[in-house]
């Protein structure tokens, strides 16, 4: 098989593959929302369901929203390496299950994950190709009122998310794409053409250059 011929293959395996797309940002950034229209305007596209063991709020539903378990069992599926990710944020720990991801993608699948940007970060280590998108509110003024007039969570933790903004600005660098979220319909648009340049990214090319494919 010449040189040409495998460009094109690899070329044409590529744009069948599904993609990892990590969602990050601060509370009341709109993270969840923009999922959600994601998914309603695209059927290749599914939602990444978490593990944690916050407590469940008023309305969420266990399966769907997360999955809600204890934390023995959260512990117990770290030494068994389920997860691809994990961390403990505001006293309460997160975690990504691995199989998902790698059925989706294999299956074409675009997968999205409302994760935080220490999330993101192992993400793209485990999978270099993932796209890494860091929402933005329009102001701090903004995202504060958006985060109080939740009313999800208590005074204290409101506290807590707003002092830890800094951190996950800083730690964002680490992100491929910005979007500021000022309009929803224009954010979704902008992420969807994000997605679908990845698919003509050069990037591929380098499984044929190295001799060699990604595989986990």
């Amino acid at each position: 098989m010449n040189l040409l011929q495998k460009y094109i293959l690899e070329y044409k395996k590529n744009l069948k593959k599904g993609r990892i797309i990590v969602i990050s940002g601060p509370s009341g950034c709109g993270k969840t929302t923009i999922c959600k229209e994601l998914i309603k305007r695209n059927k290749n596209f599914v939602f990444s369901v978490s593990y944690t063991t916050r407590q469940k709020r008023k309305g969420e539903v266990n399966g769907r929203d997360y999955f809600f378990v204890s934390e023995q069992e959260f512990l117990k599926m770290i030494k068994q390496k389920k997860l691809v990710e994990w961390a403990k944020v505001y006293n309460n720990y997160y975690g990504t299950p691995k199989k998902p991801l790698l059925e989706a993608i294999n299956s074409g699948k675009n997968i999205l994950l409302d994760i935080d940007v220490q999330g993101g970060k192992n993400i793209k280590k485990f999978f270099p190709e993932s796209i890494l998108i860091f929402i933005l509110p329009p102001s701090f003024t903004v995202l504060k009122q958006r985060i109080i007039s939740r009313a999800k969570d208590k005074l204290e933790e409101i506290k807590i998310r707003l002092k830890n903004l800094e951190k996950e600005i800083k730690n964002s660098k680490y992100y491929d794409y910005f979007v500021i979220n000022d309009n929803l319909e224009e954010t979704v648009k902008n992420i969807e053409l994000i997605i679908l340049a990845n698919k003509f990214n050069k990037n591929f090319l380098l499984k044929i250059n190295k001799n060699k494919v990604f595989k986990h």
